[in-house]
């Protein structure tokens, strides 16, 4: 438990000093982040996903203390990694054990990382509703980024204690992503439209806070008669957190298919979170270029969908985790190529 708990703060620490660095060089007052500063950023956050993933294959053991086989073994089995374990090679049994962590690792980044995306569709079409300056998202995603990742902790260590205490639980969240997985193929050609005066959220914060009419510049806050009232550019930042806590209902039940293991989930799940800011900058001109990738999102919950309903027979079959990430990133490849392969058609107006 000292050694999850060091990780946890180690890397919550490492999360703040990069927010800090990203803000430093990128965060440029009143002036919108450029494609080219977003590419560097992304860049430098999957180098980082990267680097975290040799550190696992590396000394993934160290994550949770393992001394010995018996120690191994136990975590074999409590996270249900399945390893066929060595009792008379515990160094080549360990070996095993990290790189299959380092492998479960990058497979939940890709998964939600591509995840993402879709929420990228949404957050534009947040900012456009509202009439967000260009030159204010940085602050309003800094800002989500922030509440997103204190959300996915509790997310996914309490989605990791339901599942440990009622397994049948994962039938459930497989049952779900089919469900949202063919509920988005059907809808995927539909215009989705942001309503501000009539959005939940907005109703909500209502009923218990002030409302200034306007903006306020980059301001979330306004004094006003001595009331501090929220600035439509907090709602904003309300309803992106909302937004977040809805696609978290389904990305972490999907990592949860690819390994058991709470910590490596959370680690996954943050690093695709925080390369998320950097990427939409560099996606939000030309997202509705990959008009395919809806498709291939809905066939990747459904895979995973059926792979957390037929786990058994995966196994059985001898599909691991490498095969997973072969099927996922197949998908995606096959939805990226076939958007720049077949245009959307652009329709006349008359």
């Amino acid at each position: 438990m000292a050694n999850e708990l060091i990780f946890i703060v180690g890397f919550i620490i490492f999360i703040g000093l990069m927010l800090a660095i990203d803000l430093g060089l990128f965060a440029k007052k009143n002036k919108p982040v450029s494609a080219r500063e977003a590419a560097i950023m992304s860049g430098v956050w999957i180098i980082l996903a990267l680097g975290f993933y040799w550190l696992i294959t590396q000394y993934g053991h160290l994550l949770h203390g393992i001394e010995n086989f018996a120690e191994l073994q136990k975590k074999n089995l409590e996270n249900a990694h399945k390893l066929k374990l060595n009792p008379a090679d515990f160094e080549g049994s360990l070996a095993l054990y990290c790189k299959n962590l380092g492998l479960e690792f990058i497979t939940g980044y890709v998964v939600e990382y591509a995840l993402s995306v879709d929420n990228i569709f949404v957050m534009v079409l947040i900012f456009s509703a509202f009439g967000v300056e260009e030159r204010y998202y940085h602050k309003v995603l800094l800002w989500g980024i922030l509440g997103a990742v204190a959300m996915r902790f509790a997310f996914i260590f309490l989605g990791a204690t339901l599942i440990e205490n009622f397994h049948w639980i994962l039938y459930i969240f497989g049952a779900f992503l089919i469900y949202t997985g063919i509920t988005m193929f059907i809808n995927r050609n539909q215009e989705e439209k942001i309503d501000p005066k009539n959005h939940k959220v907005v109703k909500f914060a209502s009923r218990f806070f002030g409302i200034h009419p306007q903006f306020e510049g980059g301001r979330f806050f306004v004094k006003r008669d001595g009331k501090r009232l929220l600035t439509p550019l907090f709602l904003v930042l309300l309803i992106i957190e909302f937004t977040d806590v809805i696609f978290a209902v389904d990305s972490i039940p999907a990592i949860f298919s690819v390994t058991k293991d709470p910590y490596i989930v959370f680690f996954s799940n943050i690093f695709a979170i925080l390369g998320l800011r950097s990427m939409f900058f560099l996606l939000v001109n030309i997202i509705d270029k990959f008009h395919y990738l809806k498709v291939g999102l809905a066939a990747l919950l459904v895979f995973i969908g059926i792979k957390m309903l037929a786990g058994h027979y995966f196994e059985e079959w001898g599909f691991d985790t490498v095969h997973s990430l072969f099927v996922i990133v197949g998908i995606l490849m096959v939805s990226i190529v076939a958007s720049l392969m077949f245009p959307k058609k652009q329709v006349a107006h008359k």
